[in-house]
Formats: structure tokens, C-alpha cells, sequence
């Protein structure tokens, strides 16, 4: 295909994937209030009657004139790019799918497929310990002081953390595709679960502000178990690889071990006389024999 074709292609692709997600920004635009209620349940608001005083609850207000209307905008715009990810994705898969390899598209099938469901399951996580992350952070207010919370500032904290959460959840899965494609081996995995370990409960109690560990134990664990899947399979994998290729696990500058069983030689073949010059070929020009010496051409 010309690159004039490509280029159209690309540009017909990139249409496509902004007009859904135009599409569905415009739907969250008509829902903005109620994503922006779904995302904020997390935080304990005051109802009519009472009065934010220390960490019982938070008024949850917009800061200055133009908050409304750009943190609208600002969910909207996420929303849209977000929910409409099934679709732009394709089209980004359709333009780059037909110069890939058959295994390649495989390994691409394997790897979406995964990446949505544990993206998914962390995010979902996210969501489930926000409310006690919100609590714990609320209940550090001194008395005689309110909670007064800019929308904005709550939006991005709940997405801050649905992101972390989800991507966290993809770490097995990095691991599992360097080991396919051989820069990783399952046991040099295996020997980094001490460390490993150690960094994931580490940066679960960074990522989740609770003074208790429940919101660390809920991020460290089940990537923890993750962790130790992907090093399960990935040992089965160089198993296998190297059932069927003994040489796989060598490195491109590493000689592989020499077969040095003698073996028993077989009958000797019989082989003609090359004829480098005519007159051995052919006889004299005169097309009589060559004639010969002691058994040897007396042309040389």
C-alpha cells in the first residue's frame, strides 16, 4: 500500500475514534451530575442539619466562578475518553494489525484480554477502598475546624486512585509477556520474590493514605498473588520452551554444548576423477584416447 493510502487510512481511523469519543463526552455532559454524585460517594457529606465540626463530615463546595464549569468539562472530557476506549482502541488495533505476524497478533489477543480484566478488578478495588481512605483522611481535622472540599480536588483524588490501582493490577501481567518474548526467565522471576514482595507492600501503604492496614493488605495482596501466578507460569513456559529448543535459554553469544558421541563410519563411496583440463576430458583434439604414462596423463 502507498504511503498517500496509509496516511488516508490513519486519518479515516483517528476520525473515527474522536467521534466516539465526542459522542459519549456529549452523553456524560447530560449526566455530569450524576457521575460527579457517583464519584464523591466516597466522601461523608453534612447533611441539611449539620455542621461540619472536626472529622464528621465535609462540605464538599467549588473553590472560584469558572470551578463548575471547567471541573464539568474536566469529567466529561475523561468520561468520554474512558467509555469510549472500546472503540478508538480498534480502530488504533485495525491501522497497526495488518503488519503484524500471526504469532504477534496472538500474543496481542492474549494481552488485551488480560489487561481489561485486571484492570477492571483494580479499579474496582480502588472504588471499594476509597470510602475508608476518605474516612481516615477526614478524621485527621482538629476539632473547631470544618471540611470544606473543592469538587475538583475529590474528582481527581478518586481518579488518581482508580488509575493507580488499575495499572498496579497490570504488573503481572508486564511480567508474563517479557517472559514470553525472552527477556525474562521464570526463575530469575522466582529469585526477586523477596524484594518483590517487599516494594508491593511498600508502595501499597504510599499509594492508599490510611493509617490502618486494611487499605495496604487490599492493594499488596492480590498483587502479591498475581505475582506469584506470573512466576508460575512463566517456569511452565521455560519448561516447555526448552523441551522443545534444548538451546533456547542460551545467550546470542553463548556456545551450546557439543555432541562428542563417536559415531561408526559408514562404507567409503567411490568418487570420479574430476577432468579439470580438455585433453583429460575429451581425449586429443583428434577425439583418439589420452594417451598415458605409468597410469597417468601425459598431458601434465
Amino acid at each position: 500500500m502507498p504511503l498517500v493510502e496509509h496516511l488516508r487510512e490513519l486519518r479515516n481511523r483517528l476520525a473515527k475514534g474522536l467521534l466516539a469519543v465526542a459522542a459519549v463526552t456529549i452523553v456524560a455532559l447530560v449526566y455530569s451530575e450524576e457521575l460527579m454524585q457517583f464519584l464523591t460517594k466516597s466522601v461523608p457529606t453534612c447533611g441539611p442539619n449539620v455542621t461540619s465540626n472536626g472529622g464528621n463530615c465535609a462540605i464538599v463546595s467549588f473553590n472560584t466562578l469558572m470551578a463548575p464549569f471547567s471541573t464539568t468539562i474536566q469529567l466529561s472530557l475523561t468520561a468520554g475518553l474512558v467509555l469510549a476506549s472500546p472503540i478508538w482502541l480498534y480502530q488504533l488495533w485495525a491501522f497497526v494489525a495488518p503488519g503484524l505476524h500471526k504469532s504477534e497478533k496472538k500474543y496481542t489477543y492474549a494481552f488485551v484480554g488480560a489487561a481489561v480484566p485486571l484492570f477492571s478488578a483494580g479499579a474496582y478495588l480502588a472504588y471499594l477502598i476509597l470510602p475508608i481512605s476518605v474516612k481516615v483522611l477526614i478524621s485527621l481535622t482538629p476539632e473547631g475546624s470544618a471540611n470544606i472540599l473543592s469538587l475538583g480536588d475529590v474528582l481527581d483524588f478518586t481518579l488518581r486512585m482508580v488509575l493507580v490501582f488499575g495499572l498496579a493490577f497490570e504488573l503481572p501481567l508486564v511480567l508474563v509477556m517479557l517472559n514470553l518474548t525472552g527477556v525474562l526467565t521464570g526463575r530469575r522471576m522466582a529469585g526477586w520474590w523477596r524484594g518483590v514482595i517487599m516494594g508491593v507492600f511498600v508502595f501499597g501503604a504510599v499509594i492508599t493514605p490510611t493509617t490502618d492496614p486494611v487499605g495496604m493488605i487490599a492493594l499488596a495482596g492480590p498483587i502479591t498473588v498475581l505475582y506469584f501466578g506470573a512466576v508460575g507460569f512463566s517456569l511452565l513456559n521455560d519448561r516447555r520452551r526448552k523441551r522443545n529448543n534444548p538451546d533456547a535459554a542460551l545467550d546470542d553469544d553463548e556456545a551450546s554444548a557439543l555432541d562428542l558421541t563417536p559415531e561408526a563410519v559408514g562404507s567409503v563411496e567411490p568418487v570420479g576423477v574430476s577432468r579439470a583440463l580438455p585433453e583429460q576430458a575429451t581425449g586429443e583434439p583428434g577425439g583418439t584416447a589420452a594417451h598415458r604414462v605409468n597410469g597417468y596423463d601425459d598431458v601434465t
